[in-house]
């Protein structure tokens, strides 16, 4: 016969403690099924929660399910509070449920309103010793609690831009050195590398790039910490379809502004001097500073957080850099 277990809960957000919750549901009955609960009135979108918590469980033993619906929150909010939870529990779950698993209080009456047996987990939250609160608060201070695909809501990225060889890259390196952490890479080398070789681009060329570093940011980005240092995005690739193709496509504009939320852009401006390193394009003074112009112009056009480095000295610029990367810490706390 199978065996039901359920959860409910907010899951604002989620955190390990509701995933170790969910994991011993699984291990104790065939199905898990967790509810997640929502109504306007929440800090936290209930659409994103329901997402998370999908990206979170995928496993198909696992079934999340949302009930967004504006409903008592708490029994002293209304007469017939628990009738009213236990007709919407039975709109989304009509199978009899084994077990109700949960490290809150709640869990017995809840248990006996769906005529299952309580299952408390972590009541005491020693092995999770956190909560949605607490990570609301403080998010840097618990960041070991939250789980990947919840990371990116909380994460602030510097993202460098600018012309060729005005030290991006180099400059990734050092300020995810502080973080002991790795920058997210340009994408755009590596398919030049392997696909262009320099020449012969084409649009699809330009939204495959984008397409590409959002794959590789994104990922890195559950892996990382609370600030996550990146080497170019779809803004600096919008400049180069512009440049090497002499009119951009469009879908690279609705991209890059996409792209620019929760960023704080570094632009390098193109003072040093140009290196060539075997794999670049736009050597002339004239070109470089109409790049740095056209940065300038779509980070402006986009409403981007954004600040200049300027000068010769790399010294001097790596300082600047590292002050604006230390400046973010406030913003996430």
């Amino acid at each position: 016969m199978t065996t039901h277990g359920f959860l409910l809960g907010k899951f604002m957000p989620p955190h390990a403690g509701h995933l170790f919750c969910a994991e011993v549901g699984k291990a104790r009955c065939d199905v898990m099924t967790v509810l997640v609960c929502s109504h306007d009135a929440e800090p936290i979108n209930g659409h994103l929660r329901a997402k998370w918590m999908r990206a979170c469980l995928p496993h198909p033993e696992y079934r999340v399910l949302h009930l967004h619906r504006d409903i008592p929150q708490a029994p002293e909010d209304h007469p017939d509070f628990w009738q009213i939870w236990r007709a919407a529990i039975t709109e989304f779950h009509p199978e009899p449920i084994d077990w109700v698993f949960g490290s809150e209080g709640y869990v017995h009456r809840l248990a006996q309103e769906v005529g299952a047996q309580p299952f408390p987990v972590d009541s005491e939250r020693r092995i999770a010793p956190v909560s949605a609160t607490a990570i609301r608060q403080d998010p840097w201070a618990n960041w070991d609690h939250v789980p990947g695909p919840v990371r990116s809501h909380y994460q602030r990225r510097l993202v460098l831009l600018g012309a060729e060889s005005t030290g991006k890259t180099t400059l990734a390196q050092t300020l995810t050195a502080r973080l002991s952490a790795a920058p997210i890479p340009e994408y755009g080398r590596e398919y030049d590398a392997v696909f262009r070789h320099g020449q012969k681009w084409h649009a699809a060329d330009f939204e495959a790039i984008v397409a590409g570093h959002i794959a590789v940011a994104n990922s890195i980005a559950k892996r990382s910490g609370p600030i996550v240092v990146e080497d170019t995005d779809a803004v600096q690739t919008l400049v180069w379809a512009e440049a090497l193709l002499g009119h951009i496509p469009g879908m690279l504009v609705d991209q890059a502004r996409a792209a620019v939320e929760g960023k704080t852009y570094l632009l390098l401006d193109h003072a040093v001097p140009w290196q060539d390193d075997g794999t670049r394009y736009l050597a002339d003074t004239a070109h470089r500073g109409w790049f740095t112009d056209q940065l300038i112009t779509w980070l402006d056009t986009f409403g981007a957080d954004w600040q200049l480095i300027e000068g010769e000295d790399w010294l001097a610029r790596t300082e600047a850099a590292a002050a604006q990367l230390d400046a973010l810490t406030p913003v996430i706390r």
